[in-house]
């Protein structure tokens, strides 16, 4: 229901409607009435507006039966729905209609009867003949006109043709035009003209009438049609005194010279005048015979509207007094209605002291009642609203936590349903979320990761304590082993109730890794120490026993010359182990530039295929850009892996290295394939621990200064099976298109 501003803004457009149909409707049907006496000269067309204007009538018809009916269904609507007040509206609407109705209706009818007799008797059969005979008069005096004007340039074109004249007299000729111009009686041509054929005048007579203006030149189309067809030509011109009938004939001296005589006759502009109000009177008649329907159907309307003006102000004198009578109950209704929308801060004003002012001061403390009320649940409402920010502020702090922890998070309710898994744990695991979470993890993980975790869980159960602490190895996949340091803590609410697990793991692959790197290189650095210096004074001492008594010993010879070849042998062999202990114990540092990693690797492999002819080498080239790296160190790393794998064909064999970037753009990935026995399980856990080596002659430090190098680069390197044979290694480097700033000294 609208609100009382709203009625009152509703029904001060209303009036204003009417107001505005009232004063145009007169004014359209003034300059109608106007319209057909032809009495307004516009410059639109009497048609068009007359049309416009009944379209107009038509639409304010429309506009007020619209009015009516909304009234009359919105008084329908209000008593089906048992609106206080619609009842009583609704009688007094009908008492007032029923009122007016009949005598307006008598009045209609008896209009209607007169409009159809006027409009029979303005559109009689007679007018119109009359004005179609005056129109066929009219014509006729034009075409007696042309008739006369052929006729006669037909006679004097004969007259010349057998008189004897010729067509250079022109002196002659004009004496002769002059004369029959001044003898001829009344009716006569009033202008002759005679040119010849190249189109020069030779002669020319004009009348009194015509005496004052230039006769217009004949056109050159006129002439030939009139020379072929050996008759006169009609040509009509408008002069400014009236309308100029020219015929043109053509004609033959005597003397064989040919020549156009043009014979003129002038239509005064009076008489002209006369014949074009004719034409247009017959030419207006025929239009209003064809707006005879709308016009009737047009003075029907202005009835029809004139009898719903009737009609709708008694329906809204109807409207009027019920609403007087009924406002005490229109505001009870409007007020109750704006309540249940919520506005409570409302009070109806009085405007009696008799059971309705009872009824509104009820209403009215009420309502006051309710905007106490209301006001106590806003504020408990507001305080929810904070409490529940703060919570969501506290979760959206907690989830950017566990984004950016270093450590692996996992939570776990008590129904064994994975909750969280935050994005360390997903990298590290490599696993998918959407296949884990809200899952029992007895379904989603191995058996033998699932029995490891009820082993913890049990284990925290027995312990009676809230966490423990257990140092873990794990197989992600088939290479890839981490270390880590597991916590796992047990859940419970405010009222120290279990509701799950949290694990918190943190990897301490790479710190075990590097410790036991640096462990291994202090040993190598004493070892290097301490070997290297007894080594020097053992081969000068073998070489020069060997120079001094090699040649004078004359028994045991071949002994004494192998033993002291093997000492400087097996000396030489150690200082090569001591100096690849000292470059391990002093790795260089890293040094990255721009550089081309597939330009490198090709060049790598160069060497190789050179000397290795039995093996066959492919290098498989991704798109990859220079990006920042150390060429000297990964060169290092290269030819480390391709002497591993060149290692174990040594009956021939292939081996691949292929080079690309992820579709992020962030790693590149260098592989190096052999399809040689492959490597043991028990022993890639090892592979690149310092000083192990499954090759009699390795020193076990390569995989391991690879190793080394690539941490440098914070990259990574890892060992699997190649298929259907053979060992893969798999190096990660970051990819970094410009080298990090060094920060400058001060």
């Amino acid at each position: 229901m609208l609100t009382p501003e709203q009625r009152r803004k509703k029904q001060r457009l209303i009036r204003w409607v009417i107001a505005f149909c009232l004063l145009l409707i007169p004014c359209l049907i003034w300059m109608q009435r106007q319209l057909l006496q032809g009495q307004l000269n516009l410059p639109v067309s009497s048609t068009v507006l007359i049309f416009a204007l009944i379209n107009i009538n038509g639409l304010l018809l429309l506009l007020l039966l619209y009015l009516i009916l909304r009234n009359l269904v919105e008084l329908l609507f209000e008593c089906r729905n048992r609106i206080i007040g619609a009842r009583l509206r609704a009688k007094l609407v009908l008492a007032f209609v029923s009122l007016s109705i009949i005598p307006t209706a008598a009045l209609f009818l008896v209009a209607l009867g007169s409009v159809s007799t006027s409009m029979d008797y303005w559109f009689n059969s007679n007018v119109e003949d009359s004005l179609e005979s005056s129109l066929k008069l009219a014509q006729g005096i034009f075409q007696e006109t042309e008739n006369r004007a052929a006729n006669m340039g037909r006679q004097i074109s004969l007259l010349l043709e057998n008189i004897d004249i010729r067509l250079e007299d022109s002196d002659g000729l004009q004496q002769l035009f002059s004369n029959t111009l001044a003898l001829a009686p009344s009716g006569a041509p009033d202008a002759l003209v005679l040119i010849d054929h190249q189109l020069r005048l030779r002669a020319s007579a004009k009348g009194e009438r015509l005496a004052a203006i230039a006769l217009p030149d004949i056109p050159s189309e006129a002439l030939r049609r009139a020379e072929s067809s050996r008759s006169p030509e009609i040509v009509t011109r408008q002069v400014g005194i009236g309308e100029l009938v020219q015929a043109a004939a053509p004609m033959q001296f005597k003397d064989g010279s040919r020549a156009f005589l043009i014979t003129s006759l002038l239509i005064p502009s009076e008489q002209l005048a006369l014949m074009q109000s004719v034409s247009q009177g017959i030419t207006g008649y025929k239009q209003l015979v064809l707006f005879k329907a709308p016009i009737k159907l047009s003075l029907i309307l202005m009835l029809l509207i004139i009898t719903l003006l009737i009609l709708f102000g008694a329906i809204w004198f109807g409207f009027y007094i019920a609403r007087s009578m009924t406002s005490s109950i229109n505001k009870l209704a409007i007020a109750t209605q704006r309540i249940a929308e919520g506005d409570l801060n409302f009070t109806i004003e009085k405007d009696s002291d008799d059971e309705l002012g009872l009824l509104v001061d009820s209403f009215n403390s009420m309502t006051a009642d309710l905007l106490a009320s209301n006001s106590q649940l806003a504020e408990a409402h507001q305080a929810l609203q904070e409490s529940n920010q703060i919570s969501e502020q506290r979760r959206r702090y907690l989830e950017a936590i566990l984004r950016n922890v270093a450590a692996g998070v996992i939570a776990i309710n008590e129904q064994h349903q994975v909750t969280i898994i935050n994005p360390f744990a997903e990298k590290l695991l490599r696993i998918d979320p959407a296949l884990f979470l809200q899952r029992d993890f007895h379904e989603v993980l191995p058996l033998s990761h699932a029995a490891m975790l009820e082993q913890f869980f049990s284990d925290l159960r027995e312990s009676g304590q809230r966490s423990i602490e257990r140092h873990l190895s794990l197989t992600v996949r088939k290479g890839e082993t981490y270390s880590l340091l597991v916590n796992i803590t047990r859940l419970l609410d405010d009222r120290e109730r279990p509701i799950g697990y949290v694990i918190v793991f943190d990897n301490l692959t790479k710190l075990e890794k590097a410790q036991r790197i640096a462990a291994w290189q202090e040993v190598a650095r004493r070892i290097a120490h301490e070997i290297k210096n007894p080594l020097t004074p053992i081969q000068l001492s073998a070489q020069r026993l060997r120079k001094r008594y090699l040649e004078s010993i004359s028994k045991d010879r071949e002994i004494f010359d192998q033993c002291t070849a093997t000492i400087i042998q097996q000396v030489d062999e150690i200082k090569r182990l001591v100096t690849e202990f000292s470059d391990f114990a002093r790795m260089p540092r890293i040094k990255k530039q721009q550089a081309d990693l597939t330009a490198l690797a090709a060049d790598t492999l160069v060497l190789y295929r050179e000397g290795c002819k039995h093996i066959d080498f492919q290098l498989e080239r991704g798109q990859v850009p220079p990006f920042s790296f150390d060429p000297v160190q990964i060169r290092r790393v290269l030819i480390n892996l391709l002497d591993n794998a060149v290692s174990v064909l040594s009956s021939g064999g292939a081996v691949s290295l292929a080079i690309s970037l992820d579709q992020n753009e962030e790693t590149v990935s260098v592989s190096v394939s052999d399809n040689g026995p492959g490597i043991p399980e028990e022993v890639k856990r090892r592979l690149f621990e310092p000083y192990f080596s499954t090759r009699k002659s390795g020193t076990g430090l390569g995989l391991a200064i690879a190793n080394t190098i690539v941490s440098e680069h914070n990259g990574s390197i890892r060992v699997q099976d190649n298929a259907p044979t053979g060992t893969t290694v798999i190096v990660e480097l970051p990819f970094l298109r410009e080298e990090p700033a060094c920060p400058q000294a001060s």
